[in-house]
């Protein structure tokens, strides 16, 4: 990785051992128990993923790359296995959870998810937030990890065609990941993951962090 680049200039950041083995075999547990089921998007209302939220946060080399009194408005799991396998295309995040539907010309693309109205807000709400991606399991050749675009997240919302051109000039770097590490990474990035081939199980929990308010009239659906 460009390590002499910074997470501004990159998009996306390492920390190493966000959690340590014990923490990590504690919160496989909770998860184990509390998900049944593959890509889970509402982890965030059980009391042992706030807590886990509220440690990633009070992270200082997390902490530094959050928005000034980030809160954790949602967490998914994504559990990617040999019998649960799949891959996801080059794309940006561009939704967020909120409360209620507001009336707005810069408003697009709600949907419901799980039970949550999501919309695609203007890109200055997107540039706001950052994702941390913690992994439970290692993430390593093989196992379907991440791969981003660097430096892609500059660019605001991208159309397909811009999208292309980015990944042709830039590149991808694949995000291989200790049992511990913690990705974070602007939600804007280009980024893209293909089916694992190794027989290894790759958990992560993709928590989402963002100011406490946000403009236009528009609530989160749930924050802590």
């Amino acid at each position: 990785m460009e390590v002499h680049l910074s997470f501004e200039e990159r998009g996306y950041a390492v920390i190493e051992e966000a959690l340590d083995a014990r923490q990590c075999a504690v919160v496989s547990e909770r998860v184990s128990m509390g998900a049944t089921r593959v890509g889970s998007r509402n982890l965030l209302y059980n009391l042992w993923c706030v807590e886990l939220a509220l440690c990633l946060k009070g992270r200082a080399e997390i902490a530094v790359h959050l928005p000034v009194g980030a809160v954790a408005v949602q967490c998914t799991l994504f559990d990617k296995s040999p019998v649960k396998n799949w891959l996801v295309p080059l794309h940006q995040d561009l939704s967020i959870p909120v409360r209620e539907r507001i009336v707005h010309a810069d408003f697009v693309g709600w949907s419901e998810k799980e039970g949550v109205l999501f919309v695609q807000p203007p890109v200055a709400v997107l540039q706001s937030l950052v994702a941390v991606r913690v992994h439970l399991d290692e993430a390593g050749p093989g196992s379907g990890a991440l791969r981003v675009v660097p430096g892609s997240h500059r660019g605001g919302r991208l159309s397909e065609a811009e999208a292309r051109r980015q990944h042709q000039a830039n590149g991808e770097v694949e995000c291989f990941a200790k049992q511990g590490d913690a990705f974070l990474m602007r939600p804007l990035l280009l980024h893209a993951s293909s089916k694992a081939t190794e027989h290894v199980r790759r958990r992560v929990l993709h928590f989402l962090f963002g100011p406490p308010e946000l403009p236009y009239g528009l609530s989160w659906n749930h924050a802590v």
